[in-house]
This record gives structure tokens, sequence and C-alpha cells, in this order.
């Protein structure tokens, strides 16, 4: 497939992580990353100047994030993702599992409706137009498991093992819509299951978790079945270009071990990020016990030992 209308070289040398690295801008995802953290700033100035504070680690998660899309997007990876499979998992597994976790540990959409002001009474303004949106029915079904599980899953199976993948991959618009398209899913997925910015599902603790590992084993049967293929399974990357020096079959293998061993990493911290959770919930839970016993003198334990006391007098 002539890639050459993407606007990129077809004769790349062998990719190294040095060539893979250098700058090769795009300009969707570079416009939209900047504009993502000037608001994000812009946002987190607002609350600053009035006296309330931001947690540091929420704007260094959210500035990761983006960069990890700059990373992936606006470097020859994107170049070299056209041609090499391998590469291409790799951009793919950013963005979809590593970029969107670590987006929402820093809790925009928290910050957006802090910072944006009340449009006042009768009004509708950005806070307003926001809050209708989280309570919309759109939103209650683009969060709900019921449809990010299957989407999750599809995003994979559905893309790459049907002519779909290659039709995307034939125009710069096809190939942005796809990227942006991974990015989306994995939004939405992690959303609930992180549970830190506010939205209509927020199940407990334990059911994030079945709903974190309902999603993941997808990907690593995705990555073996692509290291377990005898021939390409994708047209795209069936004949790579000569000046590459690589094997299709071989660089099909790489990108199922890269889809395989990926899977872990989200799981990790998405793992870690809800232990975080539960235990600063319990401990928060246990200091309102406490004030709530100190208000009242704990009566819930004098009436426990009022009825100890009446079992002993009656035997």
């Amino acid at each position: 497939m002539d890639h050459s209308g993407h606007g990129m070289n077809m004769d790349l040398p062998p990719f190294t992580l040095g060539r893979g690295l250098e700058l090769s801008v795009e300009p969707f995802f570079l416009t939209g990353s900047l504009l993502a953290l000037a608001l994000y700033g812009y946002g987190v100035v607002r609350l600053r100047r009035r006296g309330d504070g931001w947690p540091v680690g929420r704007i260094i998660a959210f500035t990761v994030g983006v960069l990890s899309i700059l990373l992936v997007m606006c470097t020859k990876l994107n170049d070299y993702g056209m041609v090499m499979f391998s590469v291409h998992m790799v951009q793919h597994m950013v963005i979809s599992m590593l970029s969107p976790i670590l987006l929402l540990l820093g809790a925009p959409v928290t910050l957006a409706l802090r910072a944006l002001p009340p449009a006042g009474r009768g009004r509708i303004g950005p806070r307003e137009l926001l809050l209708k949106l989280l309570h919309s029915r759109y939103i209650k079904i683009v969060t709900h498991p019921a449809f990010t599980i299957p989407i999750f899953i599809a995003s994979l199976y559905a893309l790459y093992f049907t002519p779909l993948f290659d039709l995307l991959m034939g125009s710069k618009a096809g190939h942005l819509g796809m990227m942006v398209h991974f990015l989306a899913v994995g939004l939405v997925f992690f959303w609930p299951i992180m549970g830190v910015d506010p939205g209509p599902h927020r199940p407990g603790y334990v059911m994030r978790m079945l709903e974190l590992f309902a999603g993941m084993p997808f990907h690593a049967f995705f990555g073996i079945a692509l290291m377990m293929a005898t021939t390409p399974m994708v047209e795209t990357y069936s004949n790579p270009p000569a000046s590459l020096g690589i094997d299709a079959l071989s660089d099909q293998n790489w990108a199922g071990g890269i889809a395989w061993a990926f899977s872990e990493i989200p799981s990790v911290l998405v793992l870690i990020a809800l232990v975080y959770q539960w235990y600063h919930s319990e401990q928060r839970a246990a200091r309102r016990s406490d004030r709530a016993a100190d208000r009242d003198g704990d009566k819930e334990l004098e009436a426990y030992n009022a009825y100890l006391a009446s079992l002993q007098a009656r035997q």
C-alpha cells in the first residue's frame, strides 16, 4: 500500500529508538495537545488566584498524559507507525491505555467544574453546559460497562481483523480519526473505573476492578493471536519498504508481543490508583465516624453496652 498520500517519506532508514523520537509534527494532535495544556493551566491559575489549591500530583499526571500523546503522534514514531506494525502498536497501546489513565488522574472535569464561574440564575454558560452533558443520557450510555467493554474489545478485533483498518490507513484523515477513536475509547473505558472525575456511573471499588479485568485479558489474547499467526494478518503491513530491512511476519510478532505485554501496564497503574482511593475513602469514613461519635457522645456504643447489660440481667 502506498502511504505517500500521508506526506511521509517511504524511504525511511531502519528503525532505531533515536530515529523514532526525532521531531515530526502532526498539526492536529499538536494543536489539540497545546490547547488541552493551556485550558488546564488556565483552570489551575483561576483556582489559585481565588485562594483555592489544586494538587500538584494531578497537574503532573495530566501534563505527562498530554506529553505521552505528543510522544507517539508528533515524533517519527508516527511516520514509522505507517509502515511498521510494531511501532503502530506502540502508538495504539500508549494512546488508548496509558494516556487516558494519566489524563483522568489529572481530574480535568473536576477542575473545569471548580474553575468555571456559574452563569447566574436563569442563564446557561460553559459550566451549566458541562453539567448538562455529564447528566445527559448520551454520557450515561457511553460510560456504561455494557458499552465501554464491548467497544474496548471491538477496537482490537473488529478493526485489525477486518478490512476496516486498511481502509482507514489509506488516508491521512482515516489514520487521524482512528487515533482519536483509540484515545476516546480509552477515556470512556477508564473514566468510571478510575472514579476521579464525577460521572453518571460511580461503581464500588470491587466492581471497578471487575470492569478493569473484564477488558484487559482480551488485549492479551489479541497479542497472542498476532504472535502465533504464520502469515501477515494486516494488508497494510504485509509489504514493508525495503529500506527498513524488516520481515513483515517478524514485525507482526513484535506487534503481538507489545500488545500482550502492554495489557499489564494499565492494570497495575489503575489498581494502584484504586487501592489508594479506597484507603483514603476508608480513612475519611473513619474520621467522619469519629467526629459523629464526639458530637453524640458515642450513642451507638452506649446503646450496644445497654443491650449487653439487658442480656446479662435476663440470665
